[in-house]
């Protein structure tokens, strides 16, 4: 879409509203200004609001926009009503930027999909097809001033622009502000690049500025290394070349003869398999190709077939994108190799940041609760950004079904149902209840809360534990679990009843849920009463007195961390006993092994019972997973899906919440309770931000009994410091501690 727009001055302030079904991307006089909209449903469709008086000039102004459809073939991220664009002015001094018959339009043929090949990939990957785009077709410069619009016809009108949901009688498009900003965008550097086969090495065409020519009717292949996992908007330059083919390839990993990734360092005797965009070239001059949408990678193959003419590579780098948390908070400590699992978590959830959370940037960008839940800690604790945590919280609240259940994965075009995610989807408001003080938007989210209480209690048993559960009642990626359903991490007592699993994550909820009706001493009650009842029955129905363990379910025939971590979490292990259990199950190597997902709620169980100081000998498995040159933490033990997890990315969180012990004290982070598990660290150091400034904290254990702490905290803050059964009083300012 193109319009011209005079204005005899540029005035102090120009703001506008946009939003386009599926994706737009806007530009102003040949400069990018935004794009969007931040994935929604249509019962919740986002617009962007933009100045655009820094673009404006005296004179005409060209207004432009690409809008685009996914059709069948669009992520399942992506909703859609139907293909449209919309732009309106705030007021009547900008009224000449709304979308009418003024506005022009074409259709650009130049692009159609490039099918993922699913027998290749041979996994779930649900993030759309590539592009081919030829450049033959291309409307080069169509963004720009100068450029013949004359053959493009008048934009047909379709439905009128609306600023709020809930005006007129119509469904289509129910427009709300988007509560985002705009994404982070810069540009990266491959590290190496060589012939495919070869060794890899720097090349000097990667820095940019020197080209590189491949000769007429020659096929090439070269093999690029971004040193670590981006998600970016890859960037081809080249000129000439009129007929050549040029293909890229992208991937996590490379993998050998057997689809084993091994070490990702290692290339020999490895080969890519991956989705692909198509460029044809068009002979032009200095021509940009560059996909619709954000490609996940590490490392890029690109193929180039030439016909009669040679092409020459002008440049190729990425345009880093993701949502723009910023890194506040710190960790160092004695211990180097720390301080790479930082680097590497945080990357790992930045890479899991964008419109929405994702799961994993590369096959899926879908917003999973269990995945959720351990970013919102990393973005609020690491960054102090709880914008995108409170988009997700909506989200979920949006996708409630009729029978009570968020969906499991929001916003998504394919319902999916997990019951065990909408008990988390509940944990996560109790999270962020105490992380913000921010009651009326806590309070807006109780009647979800309310219906997936209700849906969980209806289905409880006679015994007290579960009854039978629809959906998929997904728990870990452990192995071996399995059932006649063909659901893959779901524990035994999930379809038939009896689940010590899932009556104590209920149970668990249930507390939480208590503590966020506070206000309603009834309510409250119930819960808190209904979660001691179902702990007391799973207790009582599956713990074994021999093993000393609780088990799956009544049979007793099968034992896992799970069910223990939950019967710590939950108080249904009596008090005294809960040490010697966790104890127990982070040695016995027969119980059904928690994976990296499931265990963030280990970690929890350690900081509940005072055992804080095991965590760090927990991290072996990410430890592991460095030793393997993962730059990012995996979905699940080797063999991997996934190279980048969110729901891997915990230890971050840890980090700042279990070594340093920065936790609130309270509600709302009114006050903060520190108490530090440095284990075997001899000193450590953190910082993160608070709603009411930054929380500075230095170590030095002196003996196994003594401990040295500088702690400032904002001046309006004060809490407890807590060592070994003592307790010190904090104040707003600056603290030392000695016990």
């Amino acid at each position: 879409f193109r319009k011209t727009l005079e204005m005899s001055t540029v005035p102090a302030t120009y703001i506008v509203h946009l939003s386009a079904d599926n994706r737009y991307r806007f530009y102003v006089n040949g400069v990018h200004v935004c794009e969007g909209p931040a994935r929604s449903d249509t019962q919740h469709w986002y617009y962007e609001t933009i100045d655009l008086a820094p673009y404006l000039k005296a004179g005409k102004n060209t207004l432009a926009a690409q809008v685009w459809n996914g059709g069948e073939n669009a992520p399942f991220a992506q909703m859609s009503f139907r293909t449209a664009f919309l732009v309106q002015g705030d007021t009547e001094a900008e009224k000449a930027v709304n979308t009418d018959k003024s506005w022009l339009v074409l259709h650009n043929e130049a692009f159609v999909p490039e099918p993922l090949d699913m027998g290749k990939m041979q996994t779930y990957m649900v993030v759309g097809d590539g592009d081919r785009i030829d450049g033959s077709k291309y409307p080069w410069g169509w963004e720009t001033p100068g450029y013949d619009d004359s053959k493009w016809t008048p934009a047909r009108v379709f439905w009128y622009g609306a600023k709020a949901r809930g005006l007129g009688s119509d469904g289509n498009w129910m427009l709300m502000p988007s509560p985002i900003p705009q994404m982070e965008h810069f540009d990266q550097r491959f590290a190496t690049m060589a012939p495919v086969g070869e060794p890899q090495r720097p090349y000097p065409f990667l820095s940019g500025g020197r080209s590189m020519v491949i000769q007429a009717n020659t096929t090439v292949s070269f093999l690029l290394d971004q040193g670590h996992l981006t998600n970016a908007y890859p960037q081809l330059i080249v000129s000439k070349g009129k007929g050549a083919e040029i293909r890229l390839t992208y991937a996590e990993a490379l993998i050998d003869d057997k689809r084993q990734k091994g070490n990702r360092n290692d290339i020999a005797g490895k080969h890519i398999i991956g989705m692909s965009d198509v460029f044809l070239a068009d002979g032009g001059e200095k021509h940009r190709f560059s996909p619709l949408w954000f490609r996940t990678y590490r490392y890029v193959q690109i193929d180039i077939k030439t016909g009669s003419e040679p092409l020459t590579l002008e440049d190729l780098y990425g345009r880093y994108t993701g949502f723009p948390l910023e890194e506040k908070a710190s960790f160092t400590s004695d211990d180097p190799s720390l301080a790479k699992i930082w680097e590497t978590g945080w990357r790992t959830a930045r890479l899991c940041a964008g419109e929405t959370y994702f799961d994993c940037p590369y096959y899926e960008q879908l917003q999973y609760t269990g995945d959720t839940r351990v970013q919102a800690f990393i973005s609020m604790y690491v960054s102090g950004d709880d914008r995108l945590v409170r988009k997700a919280l909506t989200d979920y609240d949006h996708s409630r079904l009729p029978d009570g259940l968020t969906q499991s994965r929001y916003p998504c075009n394919d319902m999916q149902v997990i019951p065990t995610f909408s008990l988390f989807w509940v944990s996560m408001i109790h999270d962020y209840s105490m992380l913000r003080d921010d009651e009326k938007f806590v309070k807006s989210l109780l009647p979800g809360v309310e219906s997936v209480i209700r849906w969980h209690e209806e289905r409880l048993a006679a015994n007290g534990m579960n009854g039978a559960l629809d959906w998929w009642n997904f728990v870990d990626w452990a192995f071996p679990w399995s059932n006649e359903e063909h659901y893959g991490g779901v524990p035994d007592g999930a379809f038939n009843g009896g689940s010590s699993i899932l009556s104590l994550q209920f149970a668990y909820t249930l507390r939480q849920a208590a503590d966020l009706f506070a206000d309603d001493p009834v309510k409250a009650k119930h819960y808190r009463d209904l979660a001691q009842k179902v702990a007391t029955a799973t207790y009582n129905l599956c713990w074994d007195k021999t093993k000393g363990l609780l088990a799956e379910t009544p049979a007793k025939t099968k034992f896992s961390q799970h069910a223990n971590i939950w019967g710590v979490l939950t108080d249904a292990i009596p008090v005294p006993d809960q040490k010697a259990v966790l104890q127990k199950i982070m040695v016995d190597t027969t119980l059904i092994q928690a994976t990296f997902y499931f265990k963030f709620y280990l970690f929890q169980a350690l900081k509940k019972t005072g055992m804080g100081n095991e965590f760090l000998p927990q991290l072996k498995p990410w430890h592991d997973m460095l030793a393997q040159g993962l730059t990012t933490f995996a979905e699940e033990p080797e063999p991997t899906r996934s190279d980048c997890h969110a729901w891997s990315a915990s230890p971050v969180y840890e980090f700042l919440s279990t070594v340093c012990g920065i936790n609130p004290g309270s509600k709302g982070f009114k006050t903060v309770k520190i108490t530090p598990y440095p284990g075997r660290l001899k000193s450590a150091e953190g910082s993160m931000p608070h709603p009411m400034g930054t929380i500075n904290i230095s170590y030095k254990v002196l003996t196994a009994n003594k401990i040295q702490a500088n702690i400032e905290l904002p001046e309006k803050l004060t809490g407890t410091f807590e060592w070994n059964g003592k307790t010190k009083v904090l104040k707003g300012g600056k603290n030392l501690i000695e016990l």
